[in-house]
């Protein structure tokens, strides 16, 4: 805004107060006007039309006697139309928007707890709303938005804080670590069963083998070698084995073996008890 021989320049989003000889006279609005001062007009102020925005630091303590700092923005603007009243009602604005809002906040935190106040912020910032919006628009002035951007709980306070939620964190990583690995045992387990009973399966059909193989050769031994008996050929089997296995454990330096007595005449006594688990099997099944 300039002034020059009487001729007054107010800027673009402002407006200027114009008196004569100290006395309101009218409002001036963006543009040149004329004031002649010689005949007691002045300019006696100006005021910008813009948002501004004030922020606010509010201690207060909550419920649950926590201390906290709360921080406010209240954004905020002239009237055009209430210009007058905001130039002169009031002359210090900051600090008359600054006392409603601790009045407001210390009124609201302390019927909260901690928690509670960072979930109802939002209730908060428009309790402050309400609350400024009647008292300055007497003034003159509107009040576009105002936030909470902050809540500061005292230090210790945030330090405990974050101590809990880590032993929360902590408590659901074992939690989870121990049903994993008792996930691991179970399916550990069914793995080993599983494996035990293909293993069973695969020996009784190697022992099956074997007793198909051994009847294949005691039928056609008989054919063959007219005057054989069973007994006969059993025993010449078993002593066959039982050469074939002395011959693997003498050529094994590391075989873990249980010697049992290994003359040639142990082979009858071997059969013989071979031959009396079969039949106490076949008696038991029948």
């Amino acid at each position: 805004m300039g002034q020059v021989f009487g001729c007054v320049q107010v800027d673009q989003s402002s407006v200027a107060i114009k008196e004569g000889f100290g006395k309101y006279n009218d409002v001036l609005d963006p543009g040149c006007h004329c004031v002649p001062w010689c005949f007691g007009s002045r300019v006696a102020g100006a005021l910008s039309l813009r948002v501004k925005q004030l922020d606010v630091r509010c201690e207060t303590k909550t419920k649950d006697n926590v201390f906290v700092t709360v921080v406010a923005s209240i954004q905020y603007r002239v009237l055009a139309e209430k210009a007058v009243d905001a130039y002169y009602k009031l002359s210090n604005t900051s600090a008359q928007i600054q006392s409603y809002v601790f009045d407001v906040i210390r009124a609201s935190v302390p019927r909260m707890e901690l928690d509670a106040t960072f979930e109802q912020k939002n209730d908060i910032a428009k309790a402050v709303e309400e609350e400024l919006e009647k008292a300055m628009s007497a003034y003159g002035y509107e009040i576009v938005q105002t936030l909470i951007v902050d809540i500061e709980p005292d230090e210790h306070v945030k330090k405990a804080m974050n101590e809990i939620n880590a032993a929360a964190r902590l408590r659901v990583a074992a939690n989870e670590k121990a049903e994993a690995e008792k996930i691991l045992q179970i399916k550990r387990a069914e793995g080993d069963a599983e494996s035990k009973y293909l293993a069973g399966l695969g020996v009784a059909r190697q022992r099956q083998a074997i007793v198909d193989g051994l009847r294949d050769s005691v039928l056609a031994f008989s054919e063959n070698v007219p005057g054989t008996t069973s007994k006969d050929i059993m025993d010449m089997v078993l002593m066959t084995q039982y050469f074939d296995t002395m011959k693997d454990i003498g050529a094994s330096s590391k075989s873990n073996a249980v010697f049992i007595p290994h003359g040639p005449g142990a082979v009858n006594d071997v059969a013989s008890q071979i031959r009396d688990g079969l039949l106490q099997g076949n008696a038991t099944l029948s």
